[in-house]
Order: C-alpha cells, then sequence, then structure tokens
C-alpha cells in the first residue's frame, strides 16, 4: 500500500472536488455515468458550485507523488435548498469520494476522522449525510459513529455528533 496523507482543501481544489463527487456518485460501477451527465445533474453539482463558499471547509488525500487519491468536503445548505442528507440550518453536509484503487485502505476512514476535527474546530456539533443502503461505505460511515436519522427509498441519512 502506498502512503497517503491528509491536508486542508482549499480554494483551488474545485477540481480535485469534482473528480471525487464523480467517485461518489459513481460508487456503483454497474451504474456508472460519464462525468459530465454526473456534473450537469443539479442534485449533484450543488455540492462543489461555487467552491469554496463561506462555512465550507474539508480536507483532501494525497499520495506520495502529490495526486489526490480522496477528499471529503462539508457544505452548510438551507432549509429552503437542503441537500440529500440535511437534517437541519447549521448542520453541514458532508460529501466523501476516494478513487476506486484506493478504497479499503483507510483513505475514507482518515478523511471521515479528519473532517470530523475540522467540524469540531469551527463550531459545528454535527454533521450530515446522505447514502444509499447498497453502498459498501455506509458500513464505515456506522463504524466512525454515524447513526441513521431518515430512510427513504433507497438512501438513509446519517447523523454524528463531533463535540
Amino acid at each position: 500500500m502506498t502512503a497517503f496523507h491528509i491536508r486542508p482543501a482549499n480554494g483551488e481544489d474545485a477540481r480535485i472536488l469534482s473528480d471525487m463527487l464523480v467517485e461518489a456518485a459513481n460508487w456503483n460501477a454497474s451504474r456508472a455515468r460519464p462525468r459530465v451527465a454526473v456534473l450537469e445533474d443539479p442534485t449533484v453539482l450543488r455540492y462543489i458550485a461555487g467552491w469554496k463558499r463561506p462555512g465550507d471547509f474539508g480536507c483532501v488525500a494525497v499520495d506520495s507523488h502529490g495526486s489526490a487519491v480522496g477528499a471529503c468536503w462539508a457544505r452548510l445548505f438551507p432549509p429552503n435548498a437542503p441537500g440529500s442528507g440535511f437534517v437541519a440550518a447549521g448542520v453541514p453536509e458532508i460529501t466523501l469520494g476516494v478513487n476506486p484503487q484506493w478504497r479499503a485502505q483507510g483513505v475514507g476512514r482518515a478523511l471521515l476522522q479528519e473532517i470530523a476535527r475540522t467540524a469540531a474546530a469551527s463550531g459545528a456539533a454535527r454533521l450530515s449525510l446522505s447514502v444509499d443502503r447498497r453502498n459498501f461505505a455506509q458500513r464505515l460511515y456506522v463504524s466512525e459513529g454515524y447513526v441513521t436519522v431518515e430512510s427513504r427509498l433507497i438512501a438513509d441519512t446519517m447523523v454524528r455528533a463531533v463535540r
């Protein structure tokens, strides 16, 4: 396994976050959509549009060659335009994406732990997310303290306290 490290996401990371958003959306390889189709979907695009807005924060996993291999970031959505994992105003919703060849190697867990530290330092009390119940990542979220607060047809909204 190649080593990686985690760094804060910055305003120049929009392309990296776009790449990882596509990875997150295409978690099921048999139902993967082309990059352009993912990023043209307004329900997906809102997770990176205008990055880095006030209140946005995140982290990027980088391999020993300096290439991004994963990212996790948080956004606040208003009640009148909620994200898929919206639970309340003031609760950041996270997105996690990891390159397929780096999955199951600790990258996702390290990113989730770092985003929780960053959220707590920013004053957030909780983080939320939405995950398809068929997505193996749901087990990772549970192991990191996320609990299901709402179940829809195929996806769950999960929340974790961070302080």
